[in-house]
């Protein structure tokens, strides 16, 4: 088994993307230096697994009839599955259509406790999420339920377990849909069922930093003054002691360069309670720091904080530390450090063809490597709390990142106390990540005045994300495109969710919309939240055209896709009201209730295809207006059956220099919607095979992309 702090590990294998050797070397130095204060143990193999649908087995267990011998051997009758974690249950039925299995399955797991940490140490067990209730249970007593997928929590075991002998743990994981928690249903999108992100097994001294609030690092980081010329870094430390008397330790704090290089240190004598929680607040300064400028440069320092005793490291935290400011003017756009920032945004989706929510670090990072090599500067995590490692890959990245709560789509008038847990949660777990620009309270969901649940929550869980975080802006979402309704009135920002040309309008509809924003709402801070439409990259067509029923329709050409893009972005660019855009959506993801498009139970608005294996053209279109990597791309390549002889070409590219050939014979370029689009109208064709060539001349460089359209 691998130990390692949470924090530092997840941190530091973000920063491998930047650092190389470098952070391993921090990294392994880090691990020593906890490794007699803090260890956290991979707790993700040897699991068992069963899924049963019998509400009577389930009431009893509940009920105290427990399924263990005296030996605490699991002895119901059930054929058992070996698992290893993360795992869903979902990750095919959930993919095909609505009869997907929703309920409860039983997880189970035996592990021995070294007995020479008893009376000595304290054992947790941390979940980053089961979907989407679950019931832990120790050696026959039940130790907790948490309520959510999304969200991280841990559960102290110190108590349960038995020392030098075999525990079991079993973990009662159930994903039917609950007016009472939140998503109230699976109908945007699944809630998948299981354990599916990674568990901790975490090893503490009896005095150190507080691992049970909200399953947060137990530090809260916040910046003031943060400036080229200097930054104010405050520490908040959330200490506590089992011991039976008050303890004596020094706080120290440091925070260092990426080469490990220590630039701002302090040392506090601090006493520890013997009851309650100890609070410890510390201001350092830094002079001439290195700001974190998003993908500009995505400058991380690191910031311990050790609790030290004589010579013995009692407890140690890492976090990342990221130094920037952040600001939305509105009418001109986002700042980040004063200077203004481009908000090339996409949504994404956690969820894979074949794996469902269970992915890896590897799908993590596959992930937002494809979303920058599109050009992307900034994230909306949607709908909910996504792993702790796409925020920590996002910090070392430097994609500014909307992260919200999975408050969607429907209420129930029931779910006021999970929405604030969960929000709760988000805030403070995720809250020392500098990528992190918003709290989203909630998207899409209505009243008729604003005294209703709607809006009155909303109002609840702002005044729950300003006082945890007062630093960081909110935003709630409206589907409607109208800027003054009660339900969004009540955050920093508003997001509208808005489908020209698709749920209604026509594609060029966003451009009077964003001007009559502009008009009658000047001083409010608008993002473009989802815009899009679907595209099924199997169908082709020659004409463009809005399909015909875009709920119950089978054939979503990707052409309309295309366009839809071409023009809105056009749009966006030049109308700074919006301040921020966000393409809906970077994968296509499972909608088991859908039936749409030629693929059932799929949202085809992805750019990208369900199983990342195909970019659409639209992807090449946002390649080509946001990366200035040079390249050059023939769109339309699917649409290759054609009758019509004289028909219009149209590519994408960030060269000036560009050339296109068909049959080997120039045609004449024009610029389309921006000077990144270029078309040849009135191209004639051959009978058969036309081969189009597109040329382009950087430098000494010459870019080529080609396709072949038939004539029939």
């Amino acid at each position: 088994m691998s130990t390692r702090s949470i924090p530092c590990y997840i941190f530091l294998r973000s920063l491998l993307l930047q650092s190389g050797s470098t952070v391993l070397l921090v990294l392994a130095l880090a691990v020593h230096a906890m490794a007699q204060s803090r260890t956290v143990e991979s707790f993700n193999t040897g699991w068992q697994f069963f899924k049963v649908n019998n509400s009577t087995f389930f009431a009893d267990f509940d009920n105290g009839a427990k399924y263990f011998d005296a030996q605490n051997q699991w002895t119901a009758p059930e054929v058992w599955e070996n698992v290893t974690l993360p795992h869903t249950w979902n990750s095919e039925d959930m993919q095909k259509d609505r009869n997907f299995f929703e309920g409860k399955g039983i997880y189970r797991k035996t592990f021995s406790v070294d007995p020479d940490g008893k009376d000595r140490q304290r054992l947790f067990l941390k979940f980053e999420g089961v979907g989407a209730v679950a019931k832990v249970y120790i050696n026959n007593n039940y130790i907790g339920e948490h309520k959510g997928a999304f969200g991280q929590f841990v559960f102290e075991i110190t108590n349960s377990v038995q020392y030098g002998k075999e525990n079991t743990v079993v973990v009662i994981a159930d994903n039917k849909s609950r007016r009472d928690v939140i998503p109230i249903n699976h109908f945007l999108f699944p809630v998948y069922g299981g354990i599916y992100r990674p568990v901790h097994l975490i090893t503490t001294q009896k005095t150190g930093f507080v691992v049970t609030d909200n399953a947060s690092p137990g530090l809260f980081i916040r910046q003031e003054n943060v400036s080229a010329a200097g930054a104010g870094v405050q520490v908040k430390a959330k200490l506590e002691t089992k011991e039976k008397t008050a303890q004596n330790a020094d706080l120290l704090i440091e925070i260092k360069d990426h080469t490990g290089r220590t630039v701002a240190g302090q040392k506090k004598a601090v006493r520890i309670a013997a009851q309650g929680v100890t609070y410890v607040n510390e201001t350092l300064t830094l002079k001439n720091p290195r700001l974190w400028d998003g993908v500009r440069d995505p400058y991380l320092y690191s910031l311990s904080a050790r609790l030290v005793s004589g010579s013995r490291v009692l407890d140690e935290v890492v976090q990342p530390l990221g130094l920037r400011t952040v600001e939305v003017i509105p009418g001109k756009g986002f700042f980040l450090n004063g200077r203004h920032y481009p908000m090339y945004g996409v949504c994404r989706h956690q969820d894979l063809r074949g794996k469902g929510s269970a992915l890896s670090f590897e799908d993590h990072r596959r992930d937002l490597q494809m979303i920058r090599e599109m050009g992307a500067t900034t994230i909306r995590f949607a709908h909910y709390q996504q792993s702790p490692d796409v925020y920590a890959l996002a910090d070392s990245i430097g994609f500014l990142v909307w992260a919200e709560i999975p408050f969607v789509n429907r209420v129930s008038y029931y779910e006021n106390d999970n929405a604030k847990q969960q929000l709760t949660e988000l805030v403070k777990q995720n809250f020392n990540h500098p990528s992190i620009y918003v709290w989203g309270m909630h998207n899409e969901v209505y009243a008729a005045t604003a005294d209703e649940q709607v809006p009155v929550l909303t109002r609840e869980l702002n005044d729950i994300a300003k006082t945890l975080d007062p630093d960081r802006m909110t935003v709630a979402v409206s589907g409607y495109n109208q800027v003054d309704r009660q339900e969004n009135l009540n955050t920093d920002i508003q997001g509208i969710n808005h489908y020209f040309g698709w749920y209604g309008g026509k594609i060029e509809d966003l451009e009077p919309w964003a001007r009559s924003v502009r008009k009658d709402f000047p001083e409010y801070k608008i993002i473009l939240s989802e815009y899009g439409a679907d595209g099924n990259r199997d169908i082709g067509r020659e004409e463009v055209r809005m399909p015909d029923n875009v709920v119950r329709g089978q054939s979503f050409p990707e052409n309309y896709q295309t366009e839809t893009h071409i023009q809105q972005w056009a749009i966006i660019e030049k109308n700074p009201i919006i301040a921020a855009s966000y393409v809906w959506c970077m994968f296509e993801f499972a909608v088991p209730a859908w039936n749409r498009g030629g693929v059932n139970a799929r949202n085809l608005k992805g750019l990208v295809t369900f199983d990342r294996r195909q970019k659409k053209d639209a992807f090449y279109w946002y390649k080509a207006n946001w990366n200035p990597e040079p390249m050059v791309y023939l769109a339309n390549r699917r649409d290759n059956q054609r009758t019509n002889p004289v028909t219009r070409i149209q590519l994408f590219s960030n060269v000036k220099d560009v050339q296109l050939l068909v049959n080997g014979k120039p045609c004449v370029l024009k610029q389309g919607v921006n000077d990144k689009h270029r078309v040849a109208e009135n191209v004639e064709l051959q009978k058969g095979t036309n081969r189009i060539e597109a040329r382009a001349k950087n430098g000494a460089e010459i870019l080529t992309d080609e396709m072949t359209w038939e004539l029939n």
